[in-house]
């Protein structure tokens, strides 16, 4: 039985990830200060972060739900015991990692720092290749043709 099969990954990268990204954001924000739309536009992109901020928890915390329903593992490093396919996971396959990469698109609009937007991709690329492909694998070799059929119905991010 290979290692992937018995659980995606020995390390929690996504979380580490996210937290390194952010932090590497307020470091740049500090450091490197980018310039930002000024006016009425930054005023809205204020008020859209604090929405795709709601959006982002709202969807971490369903698809956590979700998980918990389904009686599987919401952590990245544990074997999944059921294929979730309802909910936030009818939508995307990762839902979780996009409720993260929202919240750093939030941050980045209401603290106008560009930073957060290009930390925030960083994260979702790293993330993708550290985590996500592992556990599509790992998916993959414990529900066959069921991963297969959702993989092919909903898409890895949106």
């Amino acid at each position: 039985m290979s290692d992937l099969h018995s659980r995606p990954s020995v390390f929690p990268w996504p979380p580490v990830v996210y937290i390194c990204c952010v932090a590497l954001a307020i470091i740049l924000t500090v450091t490197v200060p980018l310039p930002w739309l000024g006016g009425t536009l930054a005023e809205f992109l204020f008020a859209v972060g604090w929405l795709t901020l709601a959006g982002g928890l709202a969807l971490i915390l369903l698809a956590i739900r979700a998980l918990r329903r389904g009686g599987t593992t919401v952590n990245p490093t544990q074997a999944a015991s059921q294929l979730v396919t309802s909910g936030p996971f009818g939508i995307s396959r990762n839902p979780i990692y996009l409720g993260e990469t929202m919240i750093m698109v939030a941050i980045a609009l209401i603290t106008r720092s560009p930073w957060f937007i290009v930390m925030g991709f960083a994260a979702a690329i790293i993330t993708t290749y550290l985590a996500i492909r592992p556990e599509e694998q790992h998916l993959d070799l414990r529900f066959g043709r069921r991963y297969r059929d959702y993989a092919k119905r909903v898409r890895r991010w949106i």
